[in-house]
């Protein structure tokens, strides 16, 4: 049976290409680009996390692994498992314990490791887990990098040497604070003692941000920061999922209202008054942020990196300043590699997830709010006047169950049909494209179903779209 869900926010001729990736959706199992990703203990087995560990223990050749958690309660029982696989394998292992994806990545590359891990299930509720894998830089393994892991994994002819050493290390939020206090002006916003509530979702960035706050001056009023009592709502950070924050916002009369998924690299924003603006804004007033500061901006033409699925809004943002914005493929290390080749400004996905290189290559929810108080405090502005700044669109998510490659097949050929003679852009799914507004059908990296998403100026034209695809 197809399931179809719809979640509206305001704010060639060949099929394209399929990312090497594996599900079994009666067994909630993905392995792709974006990890291992499945349910506990039906289908995130230990045998398959152990082969895992041993696979990229394997890959990095016994080298030293950094090793970060969310809060969930498997993912200590995950860990065990993967201290065994790298061990057996020969390599090093630095425990960094419960910290945000990006703080992973941020110490994988500052430690000169080998390789990270990080057991998370990400906005995946529970039973949810997962294991993502990173490289000696810090960053997600790409397409090339992903397939030649699942291959070791997948032989099963791993490495087997001597075990090292495991080693804890306390530092790793502090040093990931230190490197986005560099990026604002902290006297700026120190000055304007905002009042922010924040709602960590008892996730692995529950203690990071509230730190994070106070050194920037904030009066900080948090609720479901606390990493042993995981999950208070569904981690996914949006609207229909926060509504105790965007309450506590009014009620509390804050400034602002930030609210993050289970291993803090998305985030979303409820803004003054507590009228909930989600996560598709993030990324353009982080951007407006950025270019707002940069001397000469619309002199040196800087570069914005997204993906084909992020809203229209950044583009805006970009033409204000006299930017470009580059579009990829959806999954993150489409964008970070895209950041890195253009040298561009800023980058991220309309998800919530903003990656500022002066602070790393992860989607960041530290920097995010940095950034995001920075432009508050610059501009004197409150946040709710800074959002209707923007133009407006509304944007309809919706989702289709898929078994597989042939319904993927099906549902790109229904696009094909739908908007013949159309602009199509064809490197990640369809996208069809039109002035004001566009159409998106692909198959998720991180779970078994087909996206399709579509944004226009009005709601009617939004939902006519799908309607299009769907009848």
């Amino acid at each position: 049976m197809i399931r179809f869900s719809l979640k509206i926010t305001t704010l060639s001729s060949h099929l394209p290409s399929f990312p090497p990736i594996s599900y079994n959706a009666g067994m909630a199992l993905k392995i792709s680009i974006s990890g291992v990703r499945g349910t506990i203990p039906d289908s995130l087995t230990p045998e398959l996390c152990l082969d895992f560990a041993k696979a990229f223990g394997t890959y990095t050749n016994g080298g030293m692994i950094i090793i970060g958690i969310d809060p969930r309660p498997s993912s200590e029982y995950i860990k065990g498992i993967i201290y065994a696989g790298l061990l057996s394998a020969g390599c090093k292992v630095i425990d960094i314990g419960i910290a945000p994806t990006p703080t992973v990545g941020i110490m994988t590359k500052l430690l000169r490791a080998d390789g990270g891990i990080v057991v998370t299930a990400s906005h995946n509720p529970l039973p949810w887990n997962g294991i993502k894998f990173m490289t000696p830089e810090g960053l997600f393994l790409n397409e090339k990098k992903a397939a030649k892991l699942i291959d070791l994994y997948e032989k099963k002819k791993f490495r087997v040497a001597t075990p090292q050493t495991v080693e804890s290390n306390d530092q790793a939020i502090a040093l990931h604070i230190k490197k986005v206090l560099k990026v604002v002006d902290i006297n700026l916003i120190r000055k304007k003692k905002f009042r922010v509530a924040l709602d960590g979702c008892n996730g692995a960035g529950s203690v990071a941000l509230v730190e994070l706050l106070k050194k920037l001056g904030c009066i900080v009023l948090p609720i479901n920061c606390d990493v042993h009592l995981p999950f208070p709502h569904n981690p996914e950070p949006i609207p229909e999922n926060i509504t105790e924050l965007t309450s506590y916002v009014q009620a509390k009369k804050t400034d602002v209202g930030f609210v993050v998924d289970a291993d803090a690299d998305r985030l979303a924003i409820v803004a003054d008054g507590g009228f909930a603006i989600g996560e598709e804004l993030t990324l353009a007033l982080a951007a407006a942020s950025i270019l707002e500061a940069a001397p000469n901006a619309k002199a040196r033409k800087h570069t914005i990196v997204t993906n084909l699925s992020t809203s229209r809004v950044v583009d805006d943002v970009a033409k204000r300043y006299g930017a470009k914005v580059v579009r990829t493929k959806i999954g993150e290390i489409h964008v970070v590699e895209e950041i890195i080749r253009q040298e561009a400004i800023i980058g991220g996905e309309g998800n919530g997830g903003v990656i500022f290189p002066q602070v790393g290559y992860n989607r960041d929810s530290l920097a995010g709010i940095a950034l995001i108080l920075h432009y508050m405090a610059k501009s004197g502005q409150p946040l709710s006047k800074l959002a209707r700044s923007l133009p407006q669109y509304v944007m309809i998510k919706s989702k289709v169950d898929c078994a597989g490659q042939f319904e993927v097949n099906e549902w790109l050929e229904k696009v094909k049909k739908s908007f013949a003679g159309e602009e199509m852009v064809t490197k990640d799914g369809i996208k069809v494209v039109f002035h004001d507004s566009w159409v998106h059908v692909r198959a998720s990296n991180t779970e078994p179903i087909i996206r399709i998403m579509a944004e226009a100026p009005t709601k009617e034209k939004a939902e006519n779209l799908i309607k299009r695809i769907t009848g």
